[in-house]
C-alpha cells in the first residue's frame, strides 16, 4: 500500500502535459483490441505498436523527471491545455496514418485535432474509406476531448475566470481566485484531481448508459457507441456518416436529444457554478434561454414551412407535419449544443413545404452555443444572457433615468461588469471570425464557404460544413494552407480568445 501510494504520488508530480500524453498513448490499446477481435490485424498492429512506443517514451521521461520539485505558475495548467490541443493530435495521428497508409500525415493530424477539439469536421466524406477501428478511434478521441474540457473548465478555466466564468466573477479575466480574496489558495493539482474524481465517473457513466439505450433501440454496437460518445462530447462524429446513414427512427433521436440537454447548462449535472445559487436548474438563465431557443426556433421554422406549403395543392398528412416539426426540434437542439447531428426527419420538414431552410439559422445556433463549463462550443448562453440583462436595464433607465436596479449584488455585477466582459468577448470573437474568413479567402476559398468554415471551426461545429452551405464543402479538396488555417481556428475556438490572450500576458507569468 505504501509503495502504491508512493508511486501514485510520484505520478501526480509529473508535468500535466506528460500525463495527458501517457493517457493518450494508453488509450490506443482500445482500438487495437477491437481491431484484433474483428481480425483487422494490420490495424491492430498499428495501434498496438504506437501505444506501446508512446507508453515507453512516457515511462522514460517520467523516470527522468522523478524527484524534481514541480514548478507551476498561474498559467502553467492553461499552457498545458493549450499544448495538448496543439501537440497531442500529432501523437494521436501516428496510428491513424499507419492504419490508413493512403492518407497523408497532415490529413491525419487535421482529423485528430478536429476530434480532440470536439469540432467533428472530417476530411473523409465517405465513411466506407475508414475501417471500424478508425471510426472508433475518431469517436474515442472526440470523447476524450470532451472529457478534457469538462475537467479543464472546472479545474483550470474557472480559477482563472475564463471560459465564460469571467461574466459572473469578481476578478478580472486571466487572474486566479486568490487574486480577489485572501483565502488560502488551492493548488492546481488538487483542483484537477478533485475534478477528475468527480466528473470522469459521471461522464463515463452517462456515456455507458446512453450507449445501452441506443443499442436497445436497434443501433449496432459500434454505431451506438460512436453516437453516445459524440453526444456527450458534442463532437458530432458518426461511424455511419450521420444519423441518416445508420439505423434511423425517432426513438434514438429522442434519447440523444435528452442527453444533449447536458450541454445547455452545467447545472444539469452539477451545482458548483455561480448560477447554482439562483435556485437551481429551474431558474438557471442558461438552461431557460436554451430551452426557449429550442422551443421557439422549430416552431418558427414549422410555421414558415406551413405557410410555404399552404398554397401547394395536395394533402399534408398530420404524420408528415409532425415529422417535420420533430426534425426541426432535434436539429435545433443539436446545433445549439454544437453537436451537429441532423435529424433523419430534417428533409421531411423541407420537402413537406417545398422550401429550403437556410443554413444561416443553423450557423446562428452554433454561434450561440451551449452552457459554461460544458463540452459545447460557441459564444455560450451565459454571455448572451448577460448582454440581454444589460439591454433590459438600459431600456429601463431610458424610461426611469434615476432608477436603481433591484437585481441584487450578483445581478448588478451581471448587468454591468459581466455584460462589459461579454461584449469584449463578442468583439474578440467577431475579430477572430473576420480574420479567419479573410485568411481563407486569401488562400483561394470562396467567400461563402469561408464564412461557413470560419463559424464551423470557431464554434466547434464541424457538421456545419455539410449542411450550412448551398452544397457540402469537400474539406479534402482544400489547399494545405487552408487546412492549416482551419486547424488554428479550431484551437482558437476551443480555448477561446480570452484564454489565448491570457497566455500572452507577461505579468501573469510572474505570479
Amino acid at each position: 500500500m505504501r509503495r502504491q501510494s508512493y508511486l501514485r504520488r510520484e505520478m501526480l508530480q509529473l508535468p500535466l502535459f506528460l500525463l495527458m500524453f501517457g493517457l493518450a498513448c494508453a488509450s490506443m490499446f482500445v482500438p487495437a483490441g477491437y481491431a484484433l477481435v474483428i481480425n483487422a490485424h494490420s490495424t491492430a498492429q498499428a495501434f498496438f505498436y504506437a501505444g506501446t512506443l508512446g507508453c515507453i517514451i512516457f515511462l522514460l521521461i517520467g523516470v527522468a523527471h522523478a524527484g524534481r520539485a514541480p514548478r507551476y505558475g498561474t498559467m502553467g495548467p492553461l499552457l498545458s491545455l493549450f499544448s495538448a490541443f496543439v501537440f497531442l493530435p500529432a501523437v494521436l495521428a501516428v496510428p491513424f496514418v499507419e492504419a490508413l497508409p493512403t492518407t497523408r500525415f497532415a490529413h491525419a493530424y487535421f482529423e485528430m485535432l478536429s476530434a480532440l477539439t470536439t469540432t467533428g469536421a472530417t476530411l473523409f466524406d465517405d465513411p466506407n474509406r475508414l475501417g471500424n477501428p478508425l471510426h472508433l478511434w475518431r469517436a474515442q478521441v472526440g470523447w476524450m476531448g470532451g472529457m478534457l474540457m469538462w475537467v479543464a473548465a472546472v479545474a483550470i478555466l474557472a480559477p482563472l475566470n475564463l471560459g465564460g466564468f469571467e461574466v459572473t466573477a469578481q476578478a478580472e479575466p486571466g487572474h486566479s481566485v486568490q487574486d480577489a480574496n485572501t483565502t488560502a489558495p488551492v493548488s492546481a493539482r488538487q483542483r484537477i484531481g478533485r475534478a477528475v474524481r468527480t466528473l470522469v465517473p459521471l461522464y463515463a457513466g452517462l456515456t455507458l448508459f446512453l450507449w445501452l439505450l441506443l443499442i436497445f433501440t436497434g443501433q449496432g454496437a459500434l454505431e451506438a457507441l460512436a453516437h453516445a460518445m459524440s453526444v456527450m462530447a458534442t463532437s458530432g462524429i458518426s461511424a455511419t456518416g450521420g444519423l441518416d446513414g445508420g439505423t434511423g427512427g425517432i426513438l434514438p433521436e429522442v434519447i440523444m436529444a435528452v442527453f444533449m440537454l447536458f450541454a445547455l447548462s452545467r447545472l444539469t449535472f452539477s451545482s458548483d457554478t455561480v448560477t447554482s445559487a439562483q435556485g437551481g436548474l429551474r431558474t438557471d438563465p442558461e438552461f431557460r434561454i436554451g430551452v426557449a431557443i429550442v422551443v421557439s426556433v422549430p416552431l418558427i421554422l414549422f410555421l414558415r414551412h406551413f405557410l410555404g406549403a399552404y398554397d401547394i395543392p395536395g394533402d399534408a398528412p398530420f404524420a408528415t407535419a409532425l415529422a417535420g416539426l420533430w426534425g426541426g426540434l432535434f436539429t435545433v437542439i443539436s446545433f445549439l449544443s454544437t453537436t451537429g447531428f441532423v435529424s433523419d426527419y430534417w428533409t421531411d420538414a423541407q420537402s413537406w413545404s417545398g422550401l429550403r431552410t437556410p443554413g444561416l439559422i443553423l450557423m446562428g445556433l452554433s454561434l450561440v452555443g451551449g452552457g459554461v463549463a460544458t463540452t459545447a462550443g460557441g459564444v455560450k448562453l451565459l454571455r448572451v444572457f448577460a448582454l440581454y440583462r444589460n439591454g433590459v436595464r438600459e431600456m429601463q433607465q431610458l424610461v426611469h433615468p434615476h432608477s436603481v436596479s433591484g437585481a441584487g449584488a450578483a445581478g448588478r455585477r451581471l448587468q454591468s461588469g459581466g455584460a462589459f466582459i461579454a461584449w469584449v468577448f463578442f468583439m474578440l470573437f467577431a475579430l477572430s471570425f473576420a480574420a479567419v474568413t479573410l485568411a481563407l479567402a486569401l488562400v483561394g476559398v470562396s467567400f461563402d464557404n469561408a464564412l461557413v468554415l470560419s463559424i464551423a471551426t470557431l464554434s466547434t461545429t464541424g457538421p456545419l460544413t455539410q449542411v450550412a452551405a448551398d452544397a457540402p464543402i469537400a474539406l479534402i479538396e482544400l489547399s494545405l494552407g487552408a487546412k492549416a488555417i482551419l486547424c488554428t481556428a479550431m484551437v482558437l475556438g476551443r480555448l477561446e480568445t480570452l484564454a489565448i490572450i491570457a497566455l500572452l500576458t507577461p505579468d501573469l507569468w510572474r505570479a
